[in-house]
């Protein structure tokens, strides 16, 4: 079978599911913009975005560049067309427009599309923080952000979501179409490893069984609650005195908007709370390679996430693949997964003072505490694990039977 991928950024969620389908013989290909990574093995059309949105109603930003990003990519399935190329399926992931005019470009493909969020004005993300006043613009905006929403919905043949929640907010009448399916995690890869270590910049080596707190997000900012962290950190440290913590991520904003007065969030909150931290037990690394990611995750004592009801991170469930002591906010899609006392310990996200307690806790019971990473791991190898994905995305794609390798007539 022909599988055209989809991504802006490929491979993005992608990355596991392309190599599998290329091993497994189906002939998989690419298309992302100019900047995107690939994936060795899989060949791949770049489209490039060459004009800005015209000026037009603020409400209309995000369509307006989504219809542009959308031509581009039309063309691009119409030039490789004309040369030959027509997948059986395309698999996208349509939030910055790239699937819009798939069905126009290639009517006979099987569009199937990956649907992480619907923008809700309650129940999610907006207005989650306290005192965050949503006033008519934000309404008016999110309104138009999911004409696009809509509009994928519409055009593609099946979709699927990672969580149930996730999959909750779309608007109901669409449930019927969306599957719950998790891209999956590489348990084998990520795993637990009782000779880990890991060695600082500065020449400290951490190994399992050292008082190690970790804190992973892409960036560090309020939506993965980097905020509530750090502002509950000097009370960890004074709890814990032998705790070294470590911070994994990079000072960009991913999600939501930079902070007032400062170059980024890790600047704004060390300046309120950096003088009552003991700093030679503060490590921040920036964004890590992978490997020392995966070593880190495993000599964690205890590991710390946050989420806005936002997406789930793959952060989450790596950690729990790899057998940590997830310290958790009690926030969906979170709860989806972990449950308090069983495979987790859980805390409401704004309660500092209970992330103390549950930290604390998993410092100084790491032996009682240990069947919870047992759990975790199991949680993810049963429920998460890559071939679970892959036998799921391979029956969206129509392609739950062994695939041939002989080409095409």
């Amino acid at each position: 079978m022909d599988i055209l991928m989809l991504h802006q950024n490929f491979p993005g969620q992608f990355r596991r599911l392309a190599g599998r389908l290329a091993a497994i013989g189906h002939r998989v290909r690419a298309m992302g913009e100019r900047h995107a990574p690939g994936l060795p093995g899989i060949p791949m059309t770049r489209y490039e975005i060459r004009k800005e949105p015209k000026a037009g109603h603020r409400y209309l930003n995000t369509v307006t560049a989504a219809a542009i990003r959308g031509e581009a990519v039309a063309k691009g399935l119409v030039q490789l067309a004309k040369q030959g190329y027509r997948p059986d399926v395309v698999l996208a992931h349509p939030g910055w427009g790239e699937a819009l005019y798939v069905k126009d470009a290639l009517p006979q493909a099987r569009l199937v599309s990956l649907f992480e969020f619907y923008y809700r004005a309650q129940g999610a993300d907006v207005g989650f923080e306290p005192g965050a006043a949503v006033g008519l613009d934000t309404l008016a905006t999110l309104t138009s952000r999911n004409l696009l929403h809509l509009m994928n919905l519409e055009r593609c043949d099946a979709g699927v979501s990672p969580t149930h929640w996730q999959k909750s907010l779309h608007p109901a009448r669409y449930h019927d179409k969306i599957s719950v399916v998790h891209e999956g995690i590489d348990t084998a890869a990520m795993s637990p490893e009782p000779a880990a270590r890991l060695t600082l910049r500065d020449g400290r080596v951490l190994k399992v069984g050292d008082p190690v707190v970790t804190y992973v997000a892409r960036h560090l900012e309020p939506y993965r609650g980097f905020h509530v962290f750090l502002r509950a950190l000097p009370e960890i440290q004074r709890r814990n005195p032998q705790a070294l913590t470590v911070v994994v991520g990079g000072d960009n904003v991913s999600y939501g908007r930079k902070p007032e007065g400062a170059a980024n969030w890790r600047e704004k909150l060390l300046s309120e709370v950096g003088d009552r931290l003991d700093m030679t037990r503060v490590v921040f690394t920036g964004q890590l390679p992978y490997a020392a990611y995966r070593a880190l995750l495993r000599v964690s004592a205890a590991h710390v996430y946050l989420t806005y009801p936002f997406v789930l991170s793959w952060s989450a469930l790596e950690a729990m693949s790899c057998g940590c002591l997830l310290v958790a906010s009690n926030t969906p899609p979170v709860a989806e997964v972990m449950r308090h006392g069983d495979n987790a310990l859980l805390f409401d996200f704004f309660d500092q003072q209970g992330l103390v307690e549950r930290v604390s806790e998993a410092l100084e019971r790491p032996g009682e505490l240990a069947p919870l990473r047992t759990a975790a791991r199991r949680a993810i190898r049963n429920g998460y694990g890559v071939e679970r994905g892959l036998a799921g995305y391979m029956a969206l794609l129509g392609a739950s039977q062994p695939p041939t390798t002989s080409p095409k007539p």
